[in-house]
């Protein structure tokens, strides 16, 4: 019993440190709902606006933040929340698919995520090397903005032997301008494509920077214009995008060594080769899994309300943990730390994920005008 106990401990301990800040993260997220619904009914005489609850989430985590503060002892709960509980959220986006929906957006949004991939990387670099940026720090950039943000930079940074610092001043670019393009590109989005929805997840999916923010910016416009097709198909565009990383990294870790060995500096011998299975993170493979499971349950279950409901759940379930991860995120906005990375990797984000919005806009509605 003894040996038993001290087996679940560690467990145990791990539970008891992160619900504090669970429960911060669920108490504001229900509020943030409320807030979102007395604005949308006009409550208290003001007129009415149509306000997004996970937008509600996200500005009230960024505001509370900065004006209150978070506790240290609410950290731990957090971090849980938005890395754990919030991509469980977007794998359950996954049900809300088949593989023959799924299939029909990649092939739409593949030329535009391409093409965005490719502006990404080279502006990146370039207006890096025009800016003076140090080189690493300058492709962390680029390769944050092209491929799934935060999770790109932090996989690309011990291969290009980055510096910490380095890594740092990335992920708050990343965090900075993909939040202000959540909360703006549902509204461009809502201006050019409120015909075609499709079309506005694509845009979502490939002009914003990390996997959290596309699905709180498509989350914001489907609550907002009542299309949840947009939801779907950004879904789709940030997995093409994502799973873009298992190429990416082996590449840079090439020409990595390659440099450093032209360079004549101490090489540290790779112990193997990088499996593409690592780079891939687990929620994009469980995301593929609940498309995959959706599909055979429409096939097998078809006219079973059991299966209806359980796709149901999925869809409640999804929305909750997104909700309540989104909020994190805006709980980890800190706007003095922001400006402490100075100007010119600020101007190179800025640039850089200016780039891909217009270059991923202009696509978009290309498509939309001559393929309808």
């Amino acid at each position: 019993m003894r040996t038993l106990f001290r087996a679940f401990t560690p467990g145990w301990i791990a539970v008891r440190q992160a619900v504090p800040g669970v429960l911060i993260a669920i108490a504001l997220a229900a509020l943030a709902r409320g807030m979102a619904q007395q604005f949308a009914q006009g409550a208290a005489g003001l007129p009415k606006f149509p306000l997004s609850p996970v937008m509600s989430a996200v500005l009230l985590g960024m505001l509370w933040r900065n004006s209150v503060g978070v506790p240290a002892w609410a950290t731990i709960g957090l971090n849980w929340t938005m890395h754990r509980l919030l991509r469980v959220g977007i794998a359950l986006v996954g049900l809300r698919l088949t593989l023959g929906g799924a299939g029909a957006i990649a092939l739409t949004a593949l030329p535009v995520a391409l093409t965005c991939l490719a502006v990404a990387l080279l502006a990146g670099i370039g207006i890096s090397r025009l800016l003076a940026v140090p080189p690493r720090l300058g492709l962390l950039l680029a390769i944050g903005t092209a491929v799934c943000g935060c999770t790109a930079v932090v996989a690309m940074s011990p291969v290009i032997r980055a510096r910490h610092a380095e890594t740092a001043f990335a992920v708050t670019c990343v965090v900075l301008f993909g939040c202000i393009a959540m909360l703006l590109y549902p509204w461009v989005a809502a201006y050019f494509f409120a015909t075609s929805p499709v079309h506005a997840g694509i845009f979502l999916g490939t002009a914003i920077h990390d996997t959290s923010q596309v699905i709180g910016a498509s989350l914001i416009y489907s609550q907002q214009n009542a299309a949840p097709a947009a939801l779907a198909a950004a879904s789709v565009a940030k997995l093409l995008r994502n799973l873009s990383i298992a190429v990416l990294i082996p590449v840079a870790a090439w020409l990595t060594q390659r440099e450093e060995a032209r360079e004549a500096r101490a090489t540290v011998a790779p112990t193997g080769p990088i499996g593409t299975a690592s780079l891939v993170p687990f929620f994009v493979l469980a995301f593929i899994g609940f498309i995959l499971a959706r599909t055979a349950g429409d096939a097998l279950f078809h006219s079973a309300g059991g299966w209806q409901a359980v796709v149901s759940t999925g869809y409640t379930a999804s929305d909750l943990f997104l909700t309540c991860g989104m909020t994190a995120v805006g709980l980890s906005v800190s706007f003095t730390d922001m400006w402490r990375i100075g100007w010119r990797p600020l101007a190179a984000g800025f640039v850089v994920a200016t780039l891909v919005g217009g270059c991923s806009l202009l696509l978009n509605l290309g498509m939309v005008h001559w393929l309808g």
